[in-house]
C-alpha cells in the first residue's frame, strides 16, 4: 500500500493569452501562436499560487481554471520546479466547454494510465451539454495499484444560487450516474470525486443544495465533515464577506475506510488580507485584495492506495 496526498485547488484564472476584467478578452502582446512564446498572466499572483501548491506537497493535484496544456506545462516548470523526486512529471488537461477556456487539469507524480472526458455528455433534456467545463476521469498507477479521480468544475452561482441551481443538480446527478456505471450501485472501488462543485452543503438560506445526489449517498464521504464546522469552508466571497465550502474531496467509502477515515487540511496563507476572519499569517507579497494565490484555498487529504486489496 502507498500513502498518496490528493489535493484540489481552483487556482483562479491561470492564463497566458488573455486579460480578463475587460468586456472582451484581449490577446497579450507576448503571445505568438506560431512559437507559443508567452508569459503567464499576473505573475505576482501566480508565484503565490505556486507557493501554496508546493507547500501542500500533494502527489496529485486537480486544478480548476487553467487555460490550456502549454500554460499548465509552463506553470509547472516555472513556478513548481523543485527536486527531482518532487516534480509533477505527469500533466494533463482536456479542453472543456467553458467559453472563457477555464479547464480542469491534473498534476501527478505518478503515471497517468488513462483519461476519459465527459465534455460531450448531454443534459437530461438533451438541450445542452451536461457539464459547464467537464468531468474528467483519470486512472493513475500508484506503485501497481490504480487510483481513479474524477475532476469537476460545476456551474457557478453567478446569477444567484437559486437561479443557477438546476444546472448543478443535473451535473451532480450525471456524476452520480457515471460513478454507478463505473463502479456499480455500491461504488466498490478506490476513487475520489474532487473539484470546485460551486455549491455549499448548507441549506439555511432557503435553497436546498444542488449537490444532494452526491452528498447524501452513504457510499461517498465528504471528508470536510470531519473538520470543525467553522473550518470547512474553502472559498472566500469578498462581495458578501462569506466563507463557504465550494471545493470537495468525496472519497469512495471503500477508499475512506482503507485509509483510516482521514481528516483533510487546507492551506490558507495565499488568501488576500481582506479575508480578515482568517487568523493566520500570509505569504510574502500577498496584498489586501491582490496579489493572492486565489479566492479558493487548496484542500488536501492523505489516502492509502492498495490497502483494500492487501
Amino acid at each position: 500500500m502507498t500513502k498518496v496526498r490528493i489535493a484540489t485547488f481552483n487556482c483562479e484564472n491561470l492564463f497566458a493569452r488573455y486579460r480578463f476584467g475587460q468586456n472582451v478578452p484581449a490577446p497579450m502582446p507576448e503571445f505568438s501562436i506560431n512559437d507559443l512564446s508567452f508569459d503567464i498572466h499576473s505573475t505576482r499572483s501566480k508565484r503565490i499560487t505556486g507557493k501554496a501548491i508546493k507547500d501542500i506537497d500533494a502527489d496529485i493535484v486537480c486544478l480548476q481554471e487553467v487555460e490550456n496544456q502549454p500554460v499548465l506545462d509552463r506553470f509547472n516548470s516555472e513556478f513548481l520546479a523543485r527536486s527531482r523526486n518532487k516534480r509533477y512529471r505527469h500533466r494533463v488537461l482536456i479542453d472543456g466547454n467553458d467559453p472563457r477556456h477555464i479547464d480542469v487539469a491534473f498534476l501527478s507524480r505518478y503515471p497517468i494510465k488513462s483519461i476519459r472526458s465527459h465534455r460531450h455528455d448531454r443534459n437530461p433534456a438533451n438541450t445542452a451539454q451536461a457539464f459547464s467545463r467537464d468531468c474528467v476521469r483519470v486512472d493513475i498507477d500508484v506503485d501497481g495499484d490504480v487510483l481513479t479521480l474524477y475532476g469537476n468544475h460545476f456551474k457557478s452561482m453567478i446569477g444567484g444560487r437559486r437561479d443557477t441551481r438546476a444546472r448543478r443538480v443535473d451535473q451532480a446527478e450525471r456524476v452520480h450516474e457515471i460513478l454507478t456505471e463505473d463502479w456499480g450501485p455500491d461504488f466498490e472501488g478506490d476513487f475520489v470525486v474532487l473539484g470546485d462543485l460551486n455549491d455549499y452543503p448548507q441549506r439555511g438560506d432557503g435553497t436546498t443544495t444542488a449537490l444532494g445526489k452526491l452528498l447524501d449517498d452513504d457510499n461517498l464521504v465528504n471528508v470536510n465533515d470531519r473538520l470543525p464546522r467553522d473550518d470547512r469552508w474553502t472559498h472566500y466571497f469578498a462581495r458578501e464577506n462569506e466563507y463557504r465550502q465550494l471545493d470537495y474531496l468525496l472519497l469512495s467509502k471503500q477508499l475512506d475506510d482503507a485509509s483510516g477515515n482521514p481528516v483533510p487540511e487546507r492551506e490558507l496563507r495565499g488568501l488576500p488580507w481582506r479575508a480578515d476572519e482568517v487568523d493566520t499569517d500570509r505569504y510574502d507579497d500577498v496584498g489586501h485584495s491582490s496579489p493572492k494565490a486565489s479566492d479558493h484555498v487548496p484542500l488536501y487529504v492523505d489516502v492509502l492506495v492498495g490497502e483494500a486489496n492487501a
